[in-house]
């Protein structure tokens, strides 16, 4: 039987990477899935709702979700996956920059979260799945906005699960390291020379899409009902060196 079979999920930035891979594999699993992304749906995505939004407009986001539930149904699943990088230094970074990462990466997330919840509560089922980052725990150069928002949004995860763990709603994140997207350029001298050390990264590659986003199916099914809070880390062993 398939994982999410009859299920209503949500996913935000589906257009592309770790989103769109989300997409499919719950697609593919039984699930009908509605999409929040900047961008306009690909003519190949087999999401059946997609809400073209800029994510940074928090103002729009009960909308979004009103439209999409009003073509699928009532959400039994939220999969935040939208983020922006950020790429200026601690002494360097601006303002605009600053709110606007954190606009995306944690805040979007959060409100989407409280919106989508409500009803799930209220029903006695639901999985919310946040995808993080290794960045969340570990800092690096250029990336203080991107790594504060991820840290924000584990903890986030951790305040919603302990809330509604015992209201039939499971809220977990995954933490992804290296993943073959438009944010991480695994072809690069850097990544090679830096990385792909078995000091560094045991597992010798970076991450597919696909191997993310089968995390985030079973997170968001049935199965993972005992589970909340919880952050899974999936980073090919990055963090378990040092």
């Amino acid at each position: 039987m398939s994982l999410l079979n009859g299920r209503r999920a949500l996913v935000t930035g589906g257009a592309m990477g770790i989103g769109r891979a989300v997409v499919d594999r719950l697609t593919a699993e039984g699930a009908a899935v509605g999409v929040i992304d900047l961008e306009t749906q690909p003519s190949e995505s087999p999401a059946r709702s997609w809400v073209a939004h800029d994510l940074a407009d928090a103002d729009g986001l009960l909308a979004a979700v009103e439209r999409i539930e009003s073509e699928l149904g009532p959400l039994d699943v939220l999969v935040n996956c939208a983020g922006i990088p950020a790429g200026a230094g601690v002494l360097e970074f601006e303002r605009e920059e600053w709110r606007t990462v954190l606009a995306v990466n944690l805040d979007a997330p959060v409100f989407l979260m409280q919106i989508v919840a409500r009803g799930m509560v209220e029903r006695g089922y639901g999985r919310i799945v946040n995808v993080t980052s290794v960045h969340a725990r570990l800092g690096a150069v250029g990336t203080v906005a991107y790594d504060v928002a991820k840290a924000g949004l584990e903890n986030a995860t951790r305040s919603f699960g302990v809330e509604l763990a015992a209201k039939g709603v499971a809220v977990n994140a995954v933490a992804p390291g290296f993943v073959r997207t438009r944010l991480a350029d695994l072809e690069s001298d850097w990544f090679r020379d830096d990385y792909l050390r078995p000091t560094r990264l045991p597992a010798g590659r970076g991450a597919e899409p696909e191997e993310i986003a089968a995390h985030v199916t079973w997170l968001a099914s049935e199965s993972a009902g005992y589970a909340s809070g919880s952050v899974l880390t999936v980073d090919g062993g990055l963090t378990a060196t040092f």
